[in-house]
């Protein structure tokens, strides 16, 4: 590939490069990034992120035009440019999430420098993303989501924690609640499901569904609500070692803790009984708008992943089991 000018000034570019002359590219990546930070308040992994795609991209430029660019330059790109740069990214071997992630990336960068510097972004705009199929839910065998519910008390030696863990996990996979539904209940919740035999889950954009438990998750619930040192409404369900509610990252360090005690595979998490919930009731026959309902998708093509799932999961049989499939 030729080589070029790292500065190609064009009448778009001449006056964000005139306004801001001698300001590199590196130095508009550390700018944006204390904006990202500062104004914005992004997460800090997100500004890590956005400052290694950012990186990347400056250095192709630096390969792909002879010099490290300035903002004249980043101002004269074409779409060309950027289409290289992402097929770079493709001959790494960069899925193709992580490349839609990095144009991401790049585009609000651009929105910076616009609003900024004037740089203006046509180039981005005439590069579209790349389609990405979201991979499909990867569900636990049933043996499997039961060994979870049945055994995962085996994991602790207070008997207060085997009841949380019992029911916690339990009516993670018999009602395909997200982690956070589940640790967003209180004591009360607990309470009305002895009379309404559902809970009032709320859910993603504070949405909020009625889900039924089965008699062995209330069971389950009513067992460590036993042990529960709060009996107050507003206290919540599932508590952490200092009294306060269940933290996320220790819920799935219990399941990851028994996984390995158990054999059971590295995607045993969490959020793989709520997929096991939801593909072992479309085996067993329910309709996908139930399972919709049930899950709180809002789209019905999100529920639609697991038909994928269970198609999978027939050719895999017959893989394995017909006589000429070998």
């Amino acid at each position: 590939m030729a080589r070029r000018s790292a500065t190609r000034p064009t009448a778009q570019a001449a006056a964000p490069a005139m306004a801001t002359a001698g300001l590199t590219g590196e130095a508009a990546r550390a700018a944006f990034l204390a904006w990202l930070e500062q104004e914005k308040q992004a997460a800090a992994n997100t500004a890590e992120a956005y400052g290694h795609a950012l990186a990347g991209f400056l250095g192709f430029l630096t390969r792909h035009l002879g010099a490290p660019p300035d903002l004249a330059a980043l101002a004269a790109l074409s779409a060309a440019d950027v289409r290289a740069w992402l097929a770079q990214l493709s001959n790494e071997g960069l899925a193709a999430a992580s490349r839609a992630q990095h144009l991401s990336a790049l585009r609000t960068f651009f929105r910076y420098l616009n609003r900024r510097y004037g740089v203006d972004s046509t180039a981005l705009r005439l590069v579209a993303t790349a389609r990405v199929r979201p991979p499909l839910p990867r569900a636990l065998t049933v043996d499997q989501a039961r060994d979870v519910t049945d055994h995962i008390r085996d994991i602790a030696d207070d008997s207060a924690l085997q009841a949380r863990d019992t029911a916690f996990f339990s009516l993670l996979y018999g009602s395909g609640l997200r982690i956070a539904e589940a640790l967003g209940l209180d004591v009360r919740d607990a309470v009305a499901l002895r009379r309404d035999l559902t809970l009032t889950v709320t859910g993603k954009g504070s949405k909020t569904r009625m889900v039924p438990v089965l008699p062995a998750v209330r069971d389950a619930i009513e067992a460590w609500l036993k042990h529960h040192p709060s009996q107050q409404p507003d206290s919540p369900l599932f508590l952490g070692a200092k009294g306060k509610r269940l933290d996320p990252a220790v819920a799935q360090k219990v399941l990851r803790d028994y996984r390995r005690l158990a054999g059971l595979p590295e995607h045993a998490t969490p959020h793989a009984l709520r997929h096991s919930f939801a593909t072992h009731l479309l085996a067993n026959g329910s309709d996908l708008r139930s399972i919709q309902d049930l899950l709180g998708h809002a789209s019905l093509s999100t529920t639609q992943r697991y038909t994928a799932v269970d198609d999978a999961s027939l050719l895999a049989v017959w893989r394995k089991t017909h006589p000429a499939a070998g």
